[in-house]
Order: structure tokens, then C-alpha cells, then sequence
């Protein structure tokens, strides 16, 4: 589909394509991921697919999300395309499809255009509604002209699903099937729900900070799943901040192995947050005249 249908689609946006192509691949690793129950149970494989989730939660909330999205680090070009195909592993469509909608997300937040907003269109639309619908498999590169600009980015978004099949390949021949199911399968479920909450729940369970023109509320129990984007009030009041728990207790793992990765120069120019927007300073009055005589 191409930008003036995807622009023009706004008006019946809110409509589930449930037999898309993507969609069908989306059902089928939900089914595969059943087929742990024909393996014996080993803790060795709860292992394999807790650090799988774990790592690739990581890349997602750093690559996709902070990084993709924000801006809120950098990166030598090097350093990016990796953390753009780990990410990928994911199954979370292209690195430049996820953050230009991420983008629109933040620009309508709550409003009627945003594209996944609880509020307006209900759990299951904003956690896998908007996912399963064809009128968002496409993205105005102008959205991401940034990163769009890099020809091996565009690259790894075109042919996504090269990604998560190469992880799929690598798993298989290290850990045979056992391993696939548990490592891959079941895991990358996990992984699609536990980022999705943030879209579905963070507008409607927790607390709020700060006083946004949004929804968006900071939860502990969903900064624990996510490595630390549970604090989406925080977020939302300065999206491009690095660091979103910014209390000593607000876990945020994700800002936690960011920071390691600086001190070995990976990472660089972590931009801090700022607990009010940014106001001009002010400017110097003319003198007023004298009153005449």
C-alpha cells in the first residue's frame, strides 16, 4: 500500500484485517508457540527463553524506542545497524516502520488520530487491533527522515523478516527443536505482549506524575516487564530523555545497561531528562520613552 491510500485511510482505520498476510504469520507463531507441551519440561529451556525475552526486550525498548524513535543516544553507524537487526528479532516488523509510527503515536497521543489509543478504541485495538490492521503496514518515509536517509537501514526494514528467521535458524542448530519452540516460539509471544501493554494499559493503569495532554501514567509492575518503559508518564512529558525512571526506585534496566554500554564508548551523548519543557529565556524590555514635557 502506498502513503496516499495509508493517508487516506484514516476515516475506517479502526477496521481489523484479520486475514493479511502478516496477520496469518502473527496467528501461526501464537500456535507454535504451544508446541513447548510436546517437549519435556527442562529449566534449561525456561532459561533459554528468559534470556531471549530478556535480550530482546532490551534492543527493542533501546533500539527501537529510544534510539529509532527519539533520539535519545548515539550511535556509530556501525553500532546502529546492529542494534537495528537485533531489534528485528523481535518480529516486530522493520526498525523504520516501528519508529515512524511510534513518531505519529506521540504527535496525536489520545487524539482521534493516534493509532492506538485505550481510551479512545479499547484494549484490544490498542495492545493487537492497530498491529493486524493493513492500514498501518505501511509509513511515510517523511516521518523518518533521519534514519530513512541510511540505504542499509532501509534494507534490514524492507526484508524484516529475514531478522527474526535468522535468530529462528540459529536457535534450531544450537539447541535443536526443543530449543526453537522454547527459545523462539514461546518466547517472541511473551515478548509481542509484554511490549504491547504499554500501548493498551500505560493510558489507564497507574499514576501520573506529570500533568501531559495525554493519558499516559507510570506503573511499576509494567517498567518490571519492560526493562523500564512502564514509566510512560515520565516519557510522555519528555519523550526525548534516555533515562525514563528517573527516581532512585523506578527501575529502568533498559537506562541501566545503556549506561554500561557508554562507559566503554558504545553509546554516546545520553540526553538527560528535563522536568519542565523548555522555555525561552526571556528578552530584555526596551526602555520605555520619556513622557513628554
Amino acid at each position: 500500500m502506498d502513503v496516499v491510500q495509508f493517508n487516506a485511510a484514516r476515516g475506517v482505520e479502526r477496521k481489523v484485517s484479520w486475514l493479511n498476510p502478516l496477520t496469518l504469520i502473527f496467528y501461526a507463531v501464537h500456535v507454535a508457540a504451544l508446541g513447548v507441551f510436546f517437549f519435556p519440561f527442562s529449566w534449561k529451556w525456561v532459561l533459554l527463553a528468559a534470556a531471549l525475552y530478556v535480550g530482546r526486550m532490551f534492543v527493542v525498548t533501546a533500539g527501537y524506542h529510544r534510539y529509532f524513535s527519539h533520539r535519545t543516544f548515539t550511535l556509530d553507524r556501525v553500532s546502529q545497524f546492529l542494534l537495528a537487526f537485533l531489534a528485528q528479532t523481535s518480529g516486530q516488523k522493520g526498525v523504520l516502520w516501528w519508529a515512524a509510527n511510534h513518531r505519529e503515536h506521540h504527535r496525536h497521543s489520545d487524539q482521534e488520530t493516534d493509532h492506538h489509543s485505550p481510551i479512545r478504541d479499547g484494549f484490544f485495538w490498542s495492545h493487537v487491533g492497530w498491529i493486524i490492521s493493513q492500514y498501518y503496514d505501511s509509513y511515510d518515509p517523511k516521518q523518518i527522515p533521519d534514519f530513512h536517509k541510511y540505504p542499509e537501514l532501509r534494507f534490514l526494514d524492507r526484508f524484516h523478516y529475514l531478522c527474526p528467521v535468522t535468530l529462528a535458524a540459529a536457535i534450531t542448530l544450537i539447541w535443536g527443536w526443543p530449543g526453537l519452540f522454547w527459545g523462539f516460539f514461546l518466547s517472541t509471544v511473551i515478548l509481542y505482549h509484554g511490549t504491547f501493554t504499554i500501548n493498551s494499559l500505560c493510558h489507564v493503569w497507574g499514576s501520573r506524575r506529570f500533568p501531559t495532554t495525554d493519558t499516559s501514567r507510570n506503573n511499576f509492575w509494567l517498567a518490571l516487564i519492560t526493562m523500564g518503559e512502564g514509566w510512560h508518564n515520565n516519557h510522555h512529558w519528555y519523550q526525548h530523555s534516555c533515562r525514563q525512571g528517573i527516581r532512585w526506585y523506578e527501575v529502568d534496566m533498559t537506562w541501566y545497561g545503556l549506561k554500561a554500554l557508554s562507559f566503554i564508548g558504545i553509546v554516546r551523548n545520553m540526553r538527560p531528562f528535563r522536568h519542565a519543557p523548555e522555555v525561552p529565556a526571556p528578552q530584555p524590555q526596551p526602555e520605555p520613552a520619556p513622557a513628554a514635557p
